[in-house]
């Protein structure tokens, strides 16, 4: 129940508009600043490798349209929907109880099952919107939620369901990381494995060479260690009975990356990985290899030291995570994100209203009780949109002329890609592969 300053207001979660004068009352607007020091709208991501998401959580639907996706690229709707299975709600008791079956349509982009090079749209429609969940907070903010902070942007938002801060927006993006998957491991055999390696106290003991997709959805929290997978399913549904929720670790391997990828200075794969992992709704922290326990060591304990095996650089240790220098070094990368709390929760709360008047909030509608269950298939898809986007660059910069007999063979070799998946520079008949030859290999 909320206070009476808030109910006072009387605003439809439908159409409430704040008044400017009270809105500049109760925020630190950014409303007068020059608009052309505002950036663009920011539901756009890559750079040849493209992904635009739309909709809101309690609109008609939600998806995505990719665009840079090369041509005679075998993809299906099943190739999606299998990614869009993992990330759905009403999965299991310590997930959102929203009934959503996120069937997914493609409507463009793509004839007789292969991509044509136009852009591809996909489209969820949504069928188990309750709006009506969300009348009280239409006029109070929810703690730590973006509620108070769109309303100081923009002065008016999408209440029902949180509009496009919903983690359903993400929908767009785990279909686009389908796409971006199918393209990585045509062309050179990339594996991105996620899982979720932390909850509360319980600390996953994972193998991440050897892991696999099955063991991993084997489990309803989506950690491959089945007695901590059992204690975190136990700690999450704890606290669900409680009304409150809890936070989580999910790390993510990418297996069988080529050399290369990535560029100097600002475009560095670790930066492009962690802006990528960071936009996702409720990331607080990303760690890269050694992370941040590497600041405490020596750099002779730190250090990955190199060796050779059958005429391939490698190294005797991965604390760089797979990437030097802004560039992957063809061992596996390893990520780990950290998701705070879900922000809306069964307990009352302080908060204020959006008149600006102290008042009480106890939220209602249907959340997760922990989200990294379902944020596996997120991470893996923000990992691979990076890894398609890097490798589309590598090619348009790299790939352009022959390298000439200077470039050693090892390193020569690294940056070829067959269609077998490995770095060798030749199909099985013995001749160099195209690129537009692997694409449209078949499966």
């Amino acid at each position: 129940m909320l206070g009476r300053s808030a109910l006072r207001t009387g605003h439809s979660h439908s159409n409430a508009v704040v008044p400017e004068a009270s809105y500049c009352k109760s925020s630190r607007s950014c409303s007068r600043r020059s608009p052309v020091a505002a950036r663009a709208i920011g539901s756009s991501f890559g750079t040849l490798f493209r992904v635009t998401t739309f909709g809101e959580s309690h609109g008609k639907g939600v998806g995505c349209v990719v665009d840079g996706v090369p041509p005679r690229l075998q993809i299906s709707t099943e190739d999606i929907q299998a990614d869009l299975d993992r990330r759905r709600p009403g999965q299991s008791r310590i997930t959102t109880p929203r009934s959503e079956t996120d069937t997914c349509q493609i409507y463009s982009g793509v004839y007789d099952g292969a991509t044509v090079g136009s852009p591809i749209m996909i489209m969820v429609p949504n069928k188990d919107q309750k709006s009506k969940d969300y009348t009280e907070m239409a006029v109070a903010y929810r703690p730590s939620h973006a509620d108070a902070t769109y309303d100081m942007k923009y002065g008016i938002r999408a209440v029902a369901g949180g509009g496009r801060s919903s983690a359903r927006e993400t929908i767009g993006r785990v279909a686009a990381g389908a796409i971006a998957k199918k393209l990585l491991q045509r062309v050179c055999g990339v594996e991105v494995l996620a899982y979720v390696s932390e909850v509360r106290e319980v600390t996953a003991d994972v193998d991440v060479a050897s892991f696999t997709l099955e063991q991993v959805e084997a489990s309803q929290v989506r950690c491959p260690d089945e007695t901590a997978s059992q204690r975190m399913y136990e700690v999450i549904d704890t606290i669900r009975k409680t009304g409150d929720s809890c936070g989580g670790i999910v790390t993510c391997v990418v297996r069988k990356c080529p050399t290369g990828l990535g560029t100097p200075v600002f475009d560095k794969l670790e930066a492009e990985l962690a802006k990528a992992i960071m936009s996702l709704p409720a990331t607080k922290g990303f760690e890269l290899g050694s992370g941040f326990s590497g600041s405490s060591m020596l750099g002779s304990e730190h250090n990955d030291e190199f060796y050779m095996q059958d005429g391939e650089i490698h190294t005797r240790t991965n604390r760089s995570g797979g990437i030097q220098g802004g560039l992957s070094n063809g061992e596996p990368i390893v990520v780990r994100v950290a998701f705070k709390p879900t922000s809306t929760i069964a307990k009352r709360q302080n908060t204020v209203s959006r008149e600006g008047s102290d008042t009480e909030l106890l939220a209602r509608g249907r959340h997760d009780p922990c989200v990294v269950p379902r944020a596996v298939p997120m991470v893996e898809a923000m990992v691979a949109l990076v890894l398609a986007d890097q490798l589309l660059q590598h090619y348009a910069q790299c790939e352009l002329f022959p390298r000439g007999d200077a470039v050693s063979p090892d390193v020569r070799a690294a940056l070829q890609f067959s269609h077998t998946g490995g770095m060798n520079g030749k199909g099985s008949n013995g001749r160099h592969q195209s690129h537009q030859e692997s694409l449209a290999a078949p499966t």
